[in-house]
């Protein structure tokens, strides 16, 4: 039986195009990328914005269908026609950049959701399977807030309770950090690593440098579309194999110090 969580084969995806209306600026977001993830990857997607880091993370998800290419969870191809894709989302948490939770529902409401309406387990189950999930992510104590009543750590630790709780094949994190201030980055960088102890598989797109330096097993340099080079932080923190991962990652560490 294979290890191998999720796999991407030669997926591409495009936006724009001509129209009726006018003449739109073709974009090539991922131009046939492959990669595999094993139970257990923890690997780290980094590169510039707009490169199509975020769009090859919801290709996976099938929240964006590829054009081709194709998408196994497990098994099972997501692009093959007739897939239940709503039952193979199930199976995938996503982590998204801006904290969507449900303003009308309180912390705990926002975590049990899925549980009932997917899942369909009883309010009772449901319930303490969310309380676990909110104590794993160190926010028990805001169980009973709403979204408005919480910090934006808080409420992405929330966002990653609702992923972890109903026992995902594969977690998906799209900048988890990115529209937060460096004090609350922290305390949501600091559930992502009680997450990989745990040996949670993830994949993240990411560009904070200390945390793919101590736990990211693999970085992944993605430019343009395609990923451009990979190998374990050792290499891209000392000597990258190309000119380009090169000057990127000197800028960032640059960044990263004068922070």
């Amino acid at each position: 039986m294979t290890d191998i969580v999720m796999e991407a084969k030669n997926v591409y995806k495009t936006y724009g195009g001509s129209s009726k209306k006018a003449d739109l600026k073709l974009v090539e977001a991922v131009k046939d990328v492959s990669l595999q993830i094993r139970k257990g990857d923890i690997k780290l997607i980094f590169g510039p914005s707009g490169s199509g880091k975020s769009t090859f993370l919801r290709c996976l998800a099938m929240l964006d269908i590829p054009d081709k290419g194709e998408i196994y969870l497990g098994d099972e191809c997501l692009t093959k026609p007739g897939v239940d894709l709503n039952k193979a989302r199930a199976r995938i948490g996503f982590v998204f950049q801006n904290i969507y939770l449900f303003r009308h529902l309180t912390a705990l409401g926002n975590v049990e959701l899925a549980l009932r309406r997917v899942l369909k387990l009883p309010k009772e189950e449901a319930r303490e399977r969310a309380l676990a999930a909110l104590t794993e992510v160190r926010v028990t104590d805001c169980a009973n807030k709403y979204p408005a009543q919480m910090s934006g750590g808080q409420a992405q630790r929330v966002g990653i309770a609702r992923a972890i709780v109903r026992n995902p094949d594969i977690i998906l994190l799209d900048e988890p950090t990115s529209a937060l201030d460096p004090e609350l980055t922290g305390e949501v960088i600091d559930t992502l690593r009680d997450l990989a102890k745990e040996g949670t598989t993830m994949l993240i797109v990411s560009h904070e440098m200390p945390f793919a330096r101590d736990v990211a097993e693999e970085m992944i340099f993605y430019d343009e579309g395609k990923i451009v080079e990979t190998g374990p932080p050792s290499v891209f923190f000392n000597a990258p194999s190309t000119d380009r991962a090169k000057k990127f990652m000197d800028r960032i560490i640059k960044r990263t110090t004068r922070e």
